[in-house]
Formats: structure tokens, sequence, C-alpha cells
């Protein structure tokens, strides 16, 4: 009979998988000794492994460099980092070995640029995409950085008063984009995306107040999905709409180069994830290329804006069950040393899950239970996972301790969370450590930022 953990996951799973491994019944992460990590580190502990950052850009610089050496496509590719998805200093500095380009979206993401140029780690030649509503402020520094020989800011139109603004202040000649407000899914509360300009609108615009602009010169279609690159009806109709707005722009704005067809390609959440990302990029070139050469128009140098797929994929967050609560015959809760709510809030905010798996006691029976943290809130829990929405977990016991990791954590969660802050129930920021590898190929780990204190927490709320 097939009772121990690791058996479970032979049945019901794809194990092990390029991340994930198993040696003397613990888990490996990466080849990451997770359980040498736990007793150097405690628990709970956030880690960020900073390789898998690189692998992930080179993974679609290589996708989208065979798709147009297929399609025989003619013009260039650009990867750029989606800096909302994880504002972090290690995580931008890694992002960068890579010869990318940075989507921002708000007057903060200016100061991160500059920060970065004023340690040397990008130039003035950075290629920055500013996205999203702009502020007076937001619009400020884009202006200066443009002044100050930033001349690869790329602003995106979000609406016709940003226009207006920019060259107010922009001294020179400079480049715009226009992003498409999309439509959304049926099953959205709204029928179009309140981020760009309509569909219908973007023609009359360019002819009344772009095509005779003295400094602005439009370069760039923005083209963004909320739901992210899917092989679906919506996703393909949605990119031809885009396409025909592009064309018929070329035709009368032959200055127009670029489109950016934005980010959303999803992470593994889970150990059966099935996905064909080389597929999805060789139909997105060869659509665009089609299209294009049907509409007798030059095809465009491609941008994408990939958040989650850069980042998601480094985190993890480490957790000890400290205790099992049983509330009737059925139901099991196993307690975390934390809170989900607090250090992973998109497990309730919208129902998010990820790879969750024990670092320990494979060879252990297993049990099923509920996961339940620390806050006083009905909404702290977690209670499904790849089998068959259920959680299994080696058996609990109080001699023999067990810890539980979660996967690809690293995008959103900590800035969502509120990193460094007060949080629900006054829950503390776990320690943070960083995982490198150096030159012989062994791991390096650096505490980024040491657990928060009680006195931390009471300082913020102005007892100290």
């Amino acid at each position: 009979m097939k009772i121990k953990y690791s058996e479970l996951i032979d049945q019901t799973l794809y194990f092990p998988t390029e991340e994930f491994n198993v040696s003397e019944n613990n888990l490996l992460f990466h080849d990451i000794p997770l359980m040498d990590v736990v007793e150097q580190f405690g628990t709970p502990l956030k880690i960020s492994y900073l390789p898998r950052i690189s692998q992930n850009i080179q993974k679609a610089k290589g996708w989208f460099k065979e798709a147009f050496e297929k399609t025989e496509y003619k013009k260039n590719y650009t990867y750029c980092y989606c800096t909302k998805s994880s504002h972090f200093n290690f995580v931008l500095e890694e992002a960068l070995k890579n010869d990318i380009s940075i989507e921002t979206s708000s007057a903060y993401d200016m100061d991160i640029v500059k920060s970065l140029y004023e340690k040397g780690k990008v130039d003035k030649n950075i290629e920055v995409i500013c996205n999203g509503f702009k502020t007076d402020d937001y619009l400020a520094k884009i202006s200066d950085m443009i002044n100050n020989g930033f001349e690869n800011i790329t602003p995106i139109l979000d609406n016709y008063r940003e226009l207006d603004k920019l060259t107010e202040s922009i001294d020179s000649t400079f480049d715009i984009g226009i992003r498409i407000a999309s439509e959304e899914e049926p099953k959205f509360e709204f029928y179009t995306s309140r981020l760009g300009i309509g569909y219908k609108d973007i023609i009359p615009y360019y002819s009344q107040k772009i095509a005779e602009h003295p400094n602005a010169r439009l370069k760039m279609l923005h083209f963004f999905i909320n739901t992210g690159i899917k092989d679906t009806a919506y996703y393909w109709n949605e990119l031809y709409k885009c396409l025909r707005v592009y064309a018929r722009l070329k035709k009368i704005a032959p200055e127009v180069d670029s489109l950016n067809i934005g980010g959303g390609f999803p992470i593994k959440t889970s150990l059966n994830f099935d996905y064909d990302y080389q597929y999805m990029v060789e139909e997105i070139v060869s659509q665009i290329k089609k299209f294009c050469e049907e509409e007798g128009v030059e095809e465009p140098n491609i941008y994408t804006e990939f958040g989650s797929f850069t980042v998601g994929e480094s985190g993890a967050n480490l957790y000890k069950i400290i205790s099992q609560k049983r509330q009737n015959d059925r139901e099991k809760w196993n307690m975390i040393d934390s809170s989900f709510m607090t250090t992973l809030p998109d497990t309730w905010a919208i129902s998010r899950h990820f790879i969750m798996l024990p670092l320990n006691r494979w060879e252990d029976t297993y049990e099923r239970v509920f996961l339940g943290g620390l806050t006083c809130d009905s909404d702290d829990y977690y209670n499904s996972e790849q089998h068959t929405n259920a959680i299994y977990l080696p058996v609990f016991s109080d001699t023999k301790p067990l810890y539980i990791g979660f996967f690809h954590t690293g995008a959103y969660q900590e800035t969502i969370g509120g990193y460094g802050g007060v949080h629900h129930c006054l829950m503390p920021q776990p320690r943070h450590i960083l995982i490198q590898k150096d030159e012989n190929g062994e791991f390096q780990y650096e505490i980024f930022r040491e657990k928060q204190e009680p006195e931390d927490v009471l300082k913020l709320l102005g007892y100290k």
C-alpha cells in the first residue's frame, strides 16, 4: 500500500521538475538544500534566488530569436522589465545584467531609474517605457530626465492631457507612444480598460494633435491585455484589432515603428503547469508579420513587458507548522508560524495559488489538512492544492517538526503586503535572504532584511 508522501507525489504530479527534487528525504529548490537554509536562518523566511531572474529573461529572448528566424521577421525584439511586479534593487540589478529595457508605472519609478544611474548601473541611454496614468509629478520627472539627456525615455500616452503637459515642459524633440484601451473579457465588471485611449479615437487624435506637432514623435503603439497572453479567441481578437490600428497608423505616420504587446506571460503555479511558450511566441510573431504583409506595411519592432514572468519564479516563502487544531472529525488545521494575509496576500485577495510542498519528511505518511495563518481573521487560510483541490502533507507530529514552502512567490507579494510596514494583527515581516551562485557554482547567502522586531512596529505606530 502506497501511504508515503513521496508516493502520493509520484502518483499525482510531474516530479521531479526543473526546479524541484528531493534528496535524503528533503526538498531541493534549484538544488538549494532548503532544510539547511531553515536551520541557518529560521522561519518564517522569505528567499529570493536571483539567478532565476536572468534565466527567465534569457529563455524569453531565445523564444523570440527562434521565432524571428523561423518567420524571417526583419525587425528587433526588446525585453522590458515591468518594475511594478517587484521594485527591489536586487531585482533590477539582476535583470539589467541581461541587456533589457525598463517599464515604469508611477513617478516613484523615475526615482529608481535616477538612483540606478547615480550608482552606475545604467547610463543615460537606458530605454524607459513610461506607462500608467500620469500625475503632474510623474510628468514633471519624465520631462526633467528627458531634458537632462535621457533621450530614450518614451512616455506612453494614457489620455489626451498628458501630451499637452509634456509639450509645456520638454525643451527638445521627444518620442511618445499611445496605449490602446483594450476591451476586457466579458466576465469583467467593466467593458473597456480604464487605461489608454479607445481604438476608434487613436487615428483622429494622431491627425489632430500629433501629426504636425513640432517636437513630439509617435513611435510606439502599446497593447496590453489584463488577463495575459493566452491562446484564446479573446486574446487573438484583441491583437487583431490592435494590428488594424497599427496598420492604419503606419500608412499615415511612417515614424511609428514599434508595437508593444505588453506583459502577461504566466508563471508556474502548479507542478502540473502546462503552457507552450515557444508556440505562443511563434504564433504572435507570425500573425503580426502576416497581417502587416497583407496590409502592405512594414512590420514593427516588438516589445514585451514581462513582470511576474521575470521575477515571480525567483521567490519562495518558508514556514514551520507549529501546531495542529482539530475542529471536528474531518477538518484538521495546520497552523503556520506567520500569516498568509501579510506575507502572501494574493492567496486571500484574489484566491491565487502557488506551488506548495513540504521541505522535509517526504518518506512519512500523509494526511489531508487545511493551512491556517496566525492573524485573528477568518480569511487567513490556504486550503487547496494540486491534489484534487486538497492539501496533503506529512502527518503532524509534536516530536518531528514539519516545514513547508510556497514557491514562485517573487512578484507583487511584498509590495502588496506592505513590506516593512505595519501588518494585520501586527504580524512581523519575516527575515529576507538573497541567494546567488559564485563562479564555482556554490550558493552564497546574504541577509537582505532582518525580521521585523516588536520595537520596529511600535515605532511605526507612534508608541516609541
